[in-house]
């Protein structure tokens, strides 16, 4: 591959401008607040305070300083010279007159604001700099499967973030070279490498074996660990066997062989609605009408009155003291991304946290990915105390599936698919959520991915909350070898089948020789495990296992280490054989002849991530629910926004759905647990994520608001209420 890489577009871009900023651009790195006013008036001519500030603004958006710095836009020196009060914006062409004047500028400039030369090592911090660099680069080609162009892309976006000048294209180019030709970091290069090279091996394998093994209950000798497999695969093929003669007639599944021979399949019957009762339609009708209405920024605080969740978002240079009314600016700043509506909507003039040089300066130091992961770590754990929740779930099963948005910017962090995105390309947010009704992880991947690799790293990196042991998905691919792995990293992984009668079982020889007689489920049993090729890979399964579970390296890329020219390598193969022992003991579950409670268990968390969606449409409103962020940081950011605000929502619902099952109940109300557990705090008739935001809570200080007043209807009546979409 050519060094030069980068297209012409690619490359002018890197050194100018070649658009005019847009708006949200212009109000993030263009604005000016208090500090950058004291430095620019360090200079009393106009033309000179109009050049500095275009120079802060040019190195802040472009993460260097021009050859020529007045080769910007007008518009932001309209934008600039407005906010300076500088009357005539033609004043700044004086300012290049002199060559040494703006090169001073940018010197005082990068002294004043801390930015680091690329190549300085002269200091500590510099050196500290360039080895986190270093770290990055290595840790993003070991873990993203990603093109020289990407990694560029990413390379620039970290070295803006931590006010590192931009070196000159060529070097940068040449560093994505070397990589792509393994001069540097060849080995732990996922991409230009071979995956099984990056597994744990040696001394630093046998270094933590033990403690990562025993994590997974994995410590056991391969040939006991398969034959307590074997046993329970055999034990509930006996079970599904029992349970379909005792069936008999009014059994939901039959073994149907057909009449001229063939292959024998199974017939399913199809699951209908479990209906709502009266009582059910009551108390969804009670709840919607005692829920107190509110708007999403008094929502927001009220929580963190509660949790103290924004606490989380500390500054990027750990200063240890807080601004005055930090969480204020914080939820305008949270609404702002999770709403898709930018800042102009949460901006209030005159109120010292809302002014838009107090937003940009949290932004830039306060918000980022880890202090949103902080931030709703805090909320997951208080989702799980408020008591209502226990009858939804113990947080042990868990969902993960994907909502999709259109990209509408030129981005490399996009994918195409007409049926989603019609002729724009778009992302998807994987997004993980448990039975408790928490969103527990999440990442974002361009398109339309659906492969369950995907959703193992998702689950692999969750923000808290206990480990699901149950892992559903509507979206997967429906691989014995995932299922092997997820078995392996200990969880169940239970996808919804399109074809449930279609699907293969495999069965296995007993540990003693013999094999079992399954009655009418002969005729379906008929696929046999190779457990010898599991018990020849078991040593790089364990390390595979590990090296996973330690973040050696990313589910997704194991399929290049299980394929080769289209067929299983000898450790896939082994990975398949394991995954069929579990994938048939989901089936078997799934098609239990009398009892539909796990196929409904599935199928109703399914649900709930669904509501989950449309709660997050509600809320990212704005651009017609577009991202408009082209680059993959920003798009993580704005979605872990959204995550965190829906996961807020969640727990003031879930806490007033309590207090007012709490209350129906003092008052004599014969509220039936079946039916709280059948509530979802996902509804949102009573939220208003709309207008003109208004950043000020109204909440008491004790407790919580009053719930509604508002005459709850007769049982009788219950079928014609009108009742929230989502079920509250």
């Amino acid at each position: 591959m050519p060094a030069e890489f980068l297209s012409a577009e690619h490359r002018a871009a890197y050194v100018s401008f070649i658009e005019v900023p847009s708006l949200s651009d212009l109000e993030k790195f263009f604005f000016l607040d208090s500090f950058d006013r004291n430095v620019i008036a360090q200079s009393r001519a106009d033309s000179h305070r109009l050049g500095v500030a275009v120079q802060i603004g040019t190195v802040r958006y472009k993460g260097l300083f021009l050859e020529d710095p007045l080769a910007v836009p007008w518009p932001v020196v309209d934008h600039l010279a407005e906010q300076l009060g500088i009357g005539d914006a033609s004043q700044v062409k004086k300012y290049a007159e002199r060559p040494k004047t703006t090169y001073e500028h940018a010197w005082m400039i990068r002294d004043a604001y801390g930015y680091h030369a690329f190549d300085d090592t002269s200091s500590w911090s510099d050196r500290q700099l360039t080895r986190q660099f270093r770290t990055f680069l290595h840790g993003r080609a070991w873990t993203h499967a990603e093109g020289p162009v990407a990694l560029f892309e990413q390379s620039v976006a970290w070295l803006r973030r931590h006010r590192v000048l931009l070196p000159g294209v060529t070097v940068l180019e040449h560093l994505m070279q070397a990589l792509t030709i393994r001069d540097v970091f060849a080995s732990p290069s996922l991409r230009w490498a071979d995956p099984r090279a990056h597994l744990l091996a040696g001394a630093r394998w046998e270094s933590i074996a033990e403690d990562v093994l025993a994590s997974l209950s994995l410590t056991d000798p391969v040939q006991e660990h398969l034959n307590g497999k074997v046993l329970a695969l055999d034990a509930a093929w006996k079970q599904m066997a029992a349970r379909l003669e005792e069936a008999g007639e009014d059994a939901l599944v039959s073994v149907v062989t057909p009449a001229r021979g063939g292959r024998a399949r199974l017939s399913v019957e199809k699951l209908g609605a479990l209906g709502e009762s009266e009582s059910l339609a009551w108390l969804r009708a009670a709840c919607q009408a005692m829920l107190p209405r509110i708007d999403l920024p008094e929502l927001l605080l009220e929580v963190h009155a509660w949790t103290g969740f924004l606490d989380a978002y500390v500054h990027l240079a750990d200063i240890s003291t807080r601004m005055n009314h930090l969480p204020t600016s914080l939820v305008a700043l949270l609404i702002s991304e999770a709403c898709n509506v930018g800042l102009t909507p949460v901006i209030k003039a005159g109120d010292e946290a809302l002014t838009r040089g107090r937003l940009s300066h949290v932004d830039q130091n306060y918000v980022r990915a880890e202090t949103h992961a902080a931030a709703n770590a805090i909320l997951i754990a208080h989702q799980g105390k408020v008591p209502i929740v226990a009858s939804w779930g113990g947080g042990l099963l868990a969902s993960v599936d994907g909502l999709r948005f259109v990209v509408p910017v030129k981005t490399i962090n996009a994918g195409p698919s007409p049926k989603y995105y019609g002729y724009k390309r778009g992302i998807t947010w994987l997004n993980a959520v448990n039975d408790q009704v928490a969103g527990i992880g999440q990442m974002v991947v361009p398109g339309t991915p659906r492969d369950s690799l995907y959703i193992l790293d998702c689950l692999i990196n969750l923000d808290a909350g206990p480990k699901p042991e149950l892992v559903t998905t509507d979206q997967a691919s429906e691989s014995d070898m995932v299922f092997g792995i997820f078995s392996m990293l200990g969880y169940r992984f239970a996808p919804r089948f399109a074809d449930l009668g279609d699907q293969r079982f495999w069965r296995a020889e007993l540990p003693d020789g013999t094999t079992s007689a399954y009655g009418v489920l002969e005729a379906i049993a008929r696929n046999k495990l190779n457990t010898k090729k599991v018990i020849t890979q078991w040593p790089d399964m364990l390390r595979v296992a590990g090296s996973l579970v330690t973040n050696q390296v990313r589910a997704y890329d194991l399929l290049r280490m299980f394929a080769r020219q289209g067929s299983p390598t000898p450790l896939g193969q082994a990975f398949a054989e394991y995954g069929r022992i579990d994938k048939t003991m989901h089936l078997l579950s799934m098609l239990d002849p009398m009892d539909s409670s796990y196929r409904r268990s599935l199928g109703k968390q399914l649900s709930v991530q669904e509501s989950r969606h449309r709660l997050a449409r509600k809320i990212c409103h704005g651009n017609s629910g577009r991202i408009r962020q082209a680059y993959r940081e920003g798009q993580e950011d704005q979605l872990a926004a959204l995550g965190l605000v829906v996961n807020a929502v969640v727990l003031w619902n879930s806490r007033y759905l309590s207090a007012i099952v709490d209350q129906l109940r003092a008052q004599g109300v014969p509220v039936k647990d079946e039916d709280v557990a059948r509530l979802s705090p996902l509804g949102h008739a009573h939220l208003n994520c709309l207008g003109r935001y208004a950043i000020a809570s109204s909440a008491p200080d004790k407790g919580l608001r009053p719930l509604g007043a508002a005459a709850l209807p007769e049982v009788s009546a219950a079928s014609a209420a009108v009742v929230d979409d989502d079920g509250v």
